[in-house]
């Protein structure tokens, strides 16, 4: 492995690229003045280190590369354009961000490379996913500390998803709209206004609109577990919603936060920590300690230290 490995990577999830470039590696960014769509520039709205850095995707073909994450089928099909053949031959990472579709039980990966890694964010969608016959491992989020916030917080419960009204069901629409029936909630993320939400926040701005809620709620019925909630926990806030996916190895009912397939449940538990700022607070700091122990940096960077190291020196 060279001394300072120089790693293409797509930008697909900016705020996952921006826990990525805590590794101590170069990474190499494809952007497109043109806007053309997964080559935009790194989120603007956060510190980018010094090891990221641009380049057109026109000159990827003539730079010294050392390994490629990928991170969608749309990156490996557009390295078959911007890359040499042995550039596409070089080890390789593809971050599987999500639970497979269109069947969760019967989806097959479609990352196959001699020398690729395939990686998880969760152990749910490790095991779910199909690949046999494929090296693989789990590296759970690092999630940068933005601080716990204040003590005094609204009575309010805080849901973030973009795009909820579009994406329906699977996401948990219909749950978010009878749990705001009955207890008090606020939605941020893209097109949440459609919604009667507040519409976008700037990703710097997040942690601190965060720290303003006594809870967050999720209704998602179907995804991964996104990085927005490991952030409410490390802000304090306690973890209410549905029992889905990854949640019930995270959230420990009655401890840091309250999940159940069962609504009645934690509707309950979201009116609790609306009347009972004490008990909010304490949920809260308990799902801080988890947030810190289990999705700190230091582990992450450690991890995929480790991950591409391994691909690089097999």
């Amino acid at each position: 492995m060279p001394e300072t490995p120089r790693v293409l990577i797509w930008n697909v999830h900016g705020n996952y690229l921006h826990a990525l470039s805590h590794v101590p590696v170069e990474w190499i960014v494809p952007v497109a003045e043109a806007g053309r769509a997964g080559y935009t520039l790194p989120t603007p709205h956060l510190d980018w280190p010094a090891n990221v850095r641009t380049a057109a995707p026109q000159a990827l073909r003539a730079m010294r590369l050392d390994a490629v994450v990928y991170q969608s089928t749309a990156n490996l099909a557009d390295a078959a354009e911007l890359l040499g053949p042995e550039q596409r031959s070089l080890p390789c990472v593809y971050v599987e961000h999500n639970p497979p579709e269109p069947s969760p039980t019967e989806s097959w990966h479609p990352f196959r490379h001699p020398r690729g890694l395939l990686v998880h964010v969760t152990h749910f969608n490790a095991t779910m996913w199909q690949a046999p016959g494929v090296a693989q491992r789990v590296i759970e989020h690092g999630v940068p500390d933005a601080g716990a916030g204040p003590d005094q917080r609204q009575p309010r419960g805080l849901v973030v998803i973009n795009h909820l009204g579009r994406r329906g069901r699977r996401l948990g629409l219909d749950i978010f709209e009878r749990a705001r029936a009955s207890v008090a909630l606020d939605l941020i993320g893209m097109q949440s206004e459609a919604l009667g939400g507040l519409g976008e926040v700037a990703n710097r701005q997040v942690a601190g609109v965060m720290a303003e809620y006594r809870y967050f709620f999720t209704p998602i019925r179907y995804a991964s577990l996104g990085l927005s909630l490991v952030q409410a926990m490390l802000c304090r806030l306690p973890v209410v919603g549905f029992a889905a996916t990854e949640l019930a190895s995270v959230v420990e009912n009655g401890r840091n936060g309250y999940v159940d397939t069962r609504e009645s449940r934690w509707l309950e538990a979201a009116r609790s920590l609306q009347e009972d700022a004490g008990l909010a607070a304490n949920w809260g700091d308990s799902a801080r300690a988890t947030a810190l122990g289990r999705f700190g940096m230091e582990r992450f960077v450690n991890e995929w230290t480790a991950a591409l190291r391994a691909v690089m020196e097999a």
